[in-house]
C-alpha cells in the first residue's frame, strides 16, 4: 500500500515537472516577428529611430545605391549598406539599424563587393548591426513609413472597449492628416511620433500621424456630457499643433481667433444640451470652422492652453466667431519662376518699430508680385536679431494672399543684428525636404540689412554658397562715413555674394524708397539663368588632371593632350566658389603644375593649361595617381565633389590598382582616358565603378576630342544621381 502510495505520488510529481517544462519552452519558443523590407527602401523613409528588418535575397545591386562606410547617410539603401558593412551578404538575413546624427561628410568605399559612395553631408545617419535585439529595447513589428509605403503584422482580436478606443483614434489620425495636408506644418523640435497600440495598428496602411506632445486632456475643459462624436472632433481640433510662438507677451494667452470659434462651440453645446438636442452634426460644423481659423492664424502656440481659462472675452462678435474666413485655395503660381525662396528679415533694435512695419509691407509686396504656387515660388521667412528663427517655412503657404496676411503678423524680435549667425542657420536648417524644399528649384536667399551686420558674415556666407544657395543683399541706409568705424566686417557684402557685378545685391538709401525695388528685386529672383550659385554638376567640383608626359607621347601629341584638358576646363563654370581646376604632369617623377587654389577665374586656368611644358621620362602612373591624392585631393574643400581625369599613352612601370584603390575610398570619383598603347586593364582599375562609365580609350592622340561631351555628359549624369540636401 505504501509503495503504491510513493509511486502514485512520484509519477504526479514527474507529470507537474514535465508539464511546467513544456510551458517553459513554449514560453521560450515566442519569438519576435521581423517586419521584412525591400531592396529599395532607404533608412530616411522608415520614421522609426532604431528597429530589427529582413532583408530579401539579391540586394547586393549598383542600383541601391550607399553612401558612406561604417556610418550610412539615411540616403543609403538599408539592405545594400547592410551588405557592405559586411552584417549580411546577397542570401539577405535579419540587421539591427540604430539612427544617429546627421555627419559633415560620408566617405565611400568598396567592401564586400559593394561600392559605396561619398557624400558632403546629409542630415541624418544610421548604423547597421546583427539583427539581434538590444536587452531592455522594444522593437517594432509594424515599421512607420514617411511615404505611403509600410509593413503590417496581423493583430489580436480587439476587445469592444479596445474597439471604441481605435473609432476614436482613427478619427483624430484622420482630421490630422486632414489638417496636415491642408497647409499647416509642424515644427520638428516639438513632434514625436506616437507608439502604435493593438487599437491603431488595426489598418496600418498609411504612416501615423505626427502629434505634439501636449496631452489632449490637458488643453481644455471638457462638457461631461457631450455626444461622441462631438467630442472626438474637439479631440483632434485641440490637438492641432501651433506654428510659432508669439512673441512678446507676457503671459500665455489663447490665441483670439481660436478662442473665439472654441467659446462659440462651447456655447453651442450648452446651448443644445439645455434643449435636449443632438450636438453630434453641430460639433462637427464647427470642428471644420476650428480647422479654418486654424490654418488662418498659425502664430498659436500649443503650450498656451490651460485649463480654466476665460474663452468667452475675445473682442469678435457672433457672425466673426461662426463664419471664419478659410485659406484660400493652393495656387499654382508663376510657373515661369519656380525657386526656393527664404527671406532674412532684420527685426534688430536698431530698425525701430515704424521701418519693421515698412519692411513686412515690403515683403508682402515681394510676395505678391512673385505669384507664390505649388508649381511656381515657394517662400518662407526667418526673422534674425541675437538668434534666428523661423517664421514659416516654404511650405506653410501656397498662395500670396495668405502669405501677405501672416507677414502682417509677424512681431519684432529685437537684439543685435547677427546676419552670419542667421545665414549659418538657414544653411543648416531651412532648405530641407521636411520643410517643403523640393530639390529641383534653386535655392534663394535674400538678406535684409538696416545698417550693417553686428557679425562676420564671409565665413557663413562661403559655406551656404558651397551648399547651392544663391545669396542676395538687401541693405537700407548703409553706414555714414562716421559711423564707419563700428563696421565689423567693411565690404560686408561683396564677400557674401558669390558675384560682385551688382546683380546680388541691392543698396536702398532709405525704407521710404524701399517699395521702389520690388520689382527689380523679383526680375533678379526669377531670372533662375542667371542664379550661377545654385550648385549644379559644371560649378561643382575640384577637378584635378593627371596627364602622362613620357617620352613616348611626344611633344606635338604631348599640345594635344593639353588642347584636350583645356577643352574640358572651359565648360565649367570657374571660380573659388564654383568649380576648380588643378593639374599634375607624370613620368617616373611626378610635379605639381597649379593647385586648386592657384586660379579663379575661366581664363587664368586656360592661360596656366596652355603654359605646361613637356617633361618627358617614363611611365610611374601609380606613383603620379598617389602623389595627386596628397598634392591636390587632400586640399580639396568638403563640400565640393573630388574629380580626377587621368590621361596616359601606355602601361605603367608600377601598380595602379592600390595607389587608386586608396583614392576611391578617399571620395575620389576617377577617369581614365587610354591612347594608343594604355593597357585596358589598369584604366578599368584606375576607374570608378562602373568602370564602362569612366574610363574611355582611343586609337590616337587627335581623336581625343570626341570624348569631350561624353565625358562631361558622364560627369553631369553621375552628379545628378546623387542626393540633394
Amino acid at each position: 500500500m505504501k509503495a503504491t502510495v510513493i509511486a502514485t505520488f512520484f509519477g504526479v510529481f514527474l507529470t507537474c515537472t514535465y508539464t511546467a517544462k513544456d510551458a517553459t519552452k513554449k514560453t521560450k519558443k515566442a519569438k519576435l516577428y521581423v517586419p521584412q523590407i525591400d531592396c529599395d527602401v532607404k533608412a530616411g523613409k522608415i520614421i522609426n529611430p532604431e528597429f530589427i528588418a529582413k532583408c530579401p535575397p539579391g540586394c547586393q545591386d549598383v542600383k541601391y545605391r550607399v553612401y558612406g562606410t561604417d556610418i550610412y547617410a539615411s540616403f543609403s539603401s538599408v539592405c545594400n549598406a547592410a551588405i557592405h558593412s559586411g552584417i549580411i551578404d546577397n542570401t539577405g538575413g535579419k540587421i539591427l539599424v540604430q539612427k544617429v546624427a546627421g555627419h559633415s561628410g560620408y566617405r565611400g568605399s568598396f567592401s564586400n563587393g559593394v561600392r559605396s559612395l561619398s557624400l558632403p553631408r546629409w542630415r541624418e545617419s544610421f548604423l547597421v548591426s546583427e539583427g539581434k535585439p538590444r536587452k531592455g529595447v522594444t522593437y517594432p513589428t509594424t515599421l512607420e513609413y514617411s511615404s505611403s509605403k509600410s509593413t503590417t503584422v496581423k493583430s489580436e482580436p480587439k476587445k469592444p472597449e479596445q474597439d471604441l478606443k481605435g473609432m476614436k483614434s482613427a478619427d483624430t489620425a484622420n482630421t490630422s492628416e486632414k489638417a496636415l495636408e491642408e497647409g499647416d506644418t509642424v515644427r520638428k523640435e516639438n513632434q514625436t511620433t506616437p507608439v502604435p497600440t493593438p487599437a491603431t495598428q488595426m489598418a496600418t496602411t498609411t504612416p501615423t500621424p505626427m502629434t505634439t506632445t501636449t496631452d489632449p486632456s490637458t488643453t481644455m475643459p471638457q462638457p461631461t456630457k457631450t455626444p461622441a462624436a462631438t467630442r472626438t472632433t474637439a479631440a483632434a481640433a485641440k490637438t492641432r499643433p501651433g506654428l510659432h510662438r508669439v512673441r512678446d507677451m507676457g503671459s500665455s494667452s489663447v490665441h483670439p481667433a481660436y478662442a473665439s470659434v472654441v467659446a462659440a462651440a462651447a456655447r453651442q453645446v450648452q446651448a443644445a444640451q439645455g434643449r435636449g438636442q443632438n450636438t453630434a452634426f453641430r460639433g462637427t460644423s464647427t470642428s471644420a470652422s476650428n480647422s479654418n481659423i486654424l490654418r488662418h492664424n498659425t502664430a498659436m502656440e500649443t503650450d498656451s492652453w490651460k485649463p480654466g481659462l476665460n474663452l468667452f472675452y475675445t473682442g469678435f462678435s457672433s457672425k466673426e466667431e461662426l463664419n471664419p474666413k478659410p485659406l484660400e485655395p493652393i495656387s499654382q503660381g508663376n510657373q515661369n519662376c519656380k525657386v526656393d525662396l527664404s527671406f532674412l528679415m532684420d527685426g534688430s533694435w536698431s530698425i525701430g518699430k515704424r521701418r519693421f512695419q515698412l519692411q513686412k509691407r515690403f515683403l508682402g509686396n515681394v510676395a505678391q508680385a512673385l505669384g507664390i504656387g505649388s508649381a511656381g515660388p515657394l517662400m518662407g521667412i526667418v526673422q534674425y536679431g541675437d538668434d534666428p528663427s523661423t517664421e514659416f517655412n516654404l511650405k506653410t503657404y501656397a498662395n500670396s494672399k495668405d502669405l501677405r496676411n501672416a507677414i502682417e503678423k509677424i512681431q519684432q524680435k529685437g537684439g543685435l543684428s547677427n546676419v552670419g549667425k542667421a545665414l549659418s542657420f538657414v544653411n543648416k536648417n531651412f532648405f530641407l525636404d521636411a520643410n517643403g524644399n523640393r530639390g529641383g528649384a534653386p535655392n534663394v536667399v535674400v538678406v535684409m540689412v538696416d545698417g550693417w551686420p553686428t557679425d562676420r558674415v564671409e565665413e557663413a556666407s562661403r559655406l551656404a554658397r558651397e551648399s547651392g544657395i544663391n545669396i542676395f543683399f538687401v541693405t537700407v541706409e548703409a553706414a555714414a562715413q562716421s559711423e564707419k568705424q563700428n563696421v565689423i566686417e567693411p565690404n560686408f557684402v561683396d564677400k557674401a555674394v558669390c558675384r560682385t557685378s551688382g546683380f546680388y545685391s541691392i543698396n536702398v538709401p532709405s525704407w521710404f524708397s524701399l517699395h521702389k525695388v520690388v520689382q527689380p528685386l523679383v526680375k533678379r529672383v526669377c531670372d533662375t539663368d542667371q542664379l550661377a550659385c545654385s550648385k549644379t554638376c559644371l560649378n561643382s567640383a575640384d577637378i584635378g588632371f593627371v596627364i602622362d608626359g613620357s617620352s613616348s607621347v611626344g611633344t606635338g601629341n604631348f599640345r594635344t593632350v593639353l588642347q584636350f584638358v583645356a577643352n574640358i576646363s572651359k565648360e565649367f563654370e570657374i571660380s573659388d566658389t564654383d568649380t576648380r581646376i588643378g593639374a599634375v604632369q607624370y613620368t617616373y617623377e611626378q610635379r605639381l603644375e597649379f593647385s586648386f587654389d592657384k586660379h579663379s577665374t575661366k581664363q587664368d586656368v586656360l592661360n596656366a593649361i596652355k603654359r605646361i611644358s613637356y617633361w618627358s621620362g617614363g611611365t610611374s602612373t601609380g606613383a603620379a595617381i598617389s602623389y595627386a591624392s596628397e598634392q591636390l585631393f587632400s586640399k580639396s574643400k568638403p563640400n565640393k565633389r573630388k574629380i580626377m581625369i587621368l590621361i596616359t599613352d601606355g602601361r605603367s612601370y608600377d601598380d595602379v590598382s592600390m595607389p587608386a584603390m586608396a583614392a576611391h575610398q578617399n571620395g575620389v570619383i576617377a577617369y581614365s582616358i587610354g591612347v594608343a598603347w594604355a593597357a585596358p586593364d589598369e584604366l578599368e582599375a584606375i576607374a570608378s565603378d562602373p568602370a564602362k562609365e569612366h574610363s574611355f580609350f582611343v586609337d590616337e592622340f587627335d581623336n581625343l576630342y570626341r570624348y569631350v561631351n561624353q565625358l562631361i555628359q558622364n560627369i553631369c549624369t553621375e552628379f545628378n544621381s546623387q542626393p540633394r540636401n
